[in-house]
């Protein structure tokens, strides 16, 4: 690939995007409520979340497809709130692709310098680089009913790309792909990404996607911000319950303040990290986290549990078991040996492993 134009290579500190108590009400309906977001310039940022969550409409707010209630957009410091698209320096890709079919690829991704005025000599410079950060070189002739669903929508983005945006947003540019080509898409956006410097805002509901292709990402629903953080820190620290189920799977155990201690299933769970949680009802942990069978001196937390279910995955096995009227999940690897239903077994977790969610 191409080096990046210095323009784009040289990110500075600011915020790029800024949203500051964002609303829009479609009638009655709140589809962003309240939101303020601050996006660095190089950032790859997604807004994660539920069908119906408000994430297109934030995206839409952004690249100025859509009007705010109230609120301010920031766009490198400047207010774009009436700002029309194509006077904000920003490009969106859809996930339909928006091709022109009876034009070539070449044609296709000319066709905004073609709109611009830009020179023909340098149009046709300016394709060529566009076409191989996304490793089209040799398409250019085509058309778009010649090309598979991924080509078509590396040809969007290389369109995307020729204009050399400050910021690209895609709206779910995968959704429309099968599962194998999706993943490798996902990796060629990341290199691609991190090889341009253009900062990308991306809206999807696959957490998956989101977390192994993001910088940082902002958990929305109901038109609200549950979280942001990068992947890591959503994974493993979710701030509420929702964040929590809606990313992976999770183990909602009840639990219970007394005095200093917090009790699960009637007994001290060795929570030191969060004392000040006072409204704390549930302690959340992930199945990768959950042991059984571990030493005591494997993990902070043991409890007798007796297996109710098993599904053996390939590399790992699903264990179900039951504690006190209450079911916890465990991922462990397939070779830790054959688990029986009602076998009696201990599960446990490290107090690191676990976090306290008020509901």
């Amino acid at each position: 690939m191409p080096a990046a134009p210095s323009s784009l290579a040289e990110a500075d500190t600011q915020h790029l995007v800024e949203l500051v108590e964002v609303r829009k009400h479609f009638g009655s309906v709140r589809a962003v409520d309240g939101v303020s977001i601050s996006i660095q310039q190089g950032e790859f940022f997604s807004l994660l979340g539920p069908s119906g969550s408000g994430k297109t409409t934030l995206l839409n707010i952004i690249g100025g497809f859509e009007d705010v209630t109230s609120g301010q957009v920031l766009i490198e410091g400047r207010l774009v709130n009436h700002l029309p698209p194509f006077r904000r320096p920003v490009n969106t890709v859809f996930q339909s692709y928006a091709l022109f079919p009876h034009m070539s690829v070449e044609k296709n991704v000319a066709y905004p310098l073609r709109m611009s005025g830009v020179p023909r000599a340098t149009r046709h410079t300016r394709v060529l680089e566009a076409l191989e950060m996304v490793d089209l070189v040799g398409y250019q002739s085509r058309r778009p009913n010649e090309l598979s669903g991924g080509q078509r929508q590396r040809v969007a983005l290389a369109r995307a790309l020729v204009g050399r945006p400050r910021l690209l947003l895609l709206d779910e540019p995968l959704g429309a792909l099968d599962l194998q080509l999706r993943q490798q898409m996902q990796m060629m956006l990341k290199h691609l990404q991190r090889t341009v410097g253009i900062t990308f805002v991306y809206v999807t509901h696959d957490q998956g996607e989101a977390l192994s292709m993001s910088s940082r990402v902002a958990v929305i629903s109901k038109g609200k911000v549950e979280q942001i953080g990068t992947p890591r820190e959503i994974y493993a620290r979710p701030n509420t319950r929702f964040v929590a189920s809606f990313i992976g799977r999770t183990n909602f155990l009840p639990v219970q303040r007394a005095g200093e201690q917090w009790l699960a299933f009637g007994q001290p769970v060795f929570r030191t990290t969060a004392p000040s949680q006072t409204r704390a009802t549930t302690l959340a942990v992930r199945p990768e986290c959950v042991s059984v069978n571990a030493d005591a001196q494997a993990v902070d937390n043991r409890f007798e549990a007796a297996v109710i279910e098993t599904v053996y995955q390939g590399d790992s096995v699903r264990v179900i078991a039951e504690i006190a009227g209450s079911r916890i999940e465990a991922a462990v690897p397939a070779s830790a040996g054959d688990l029986r239903t009602n076998q009696t077994v201990t599960v446990g977790w490290n107090d690191a492993d676990a976090v306290l969610l008020a509901d």
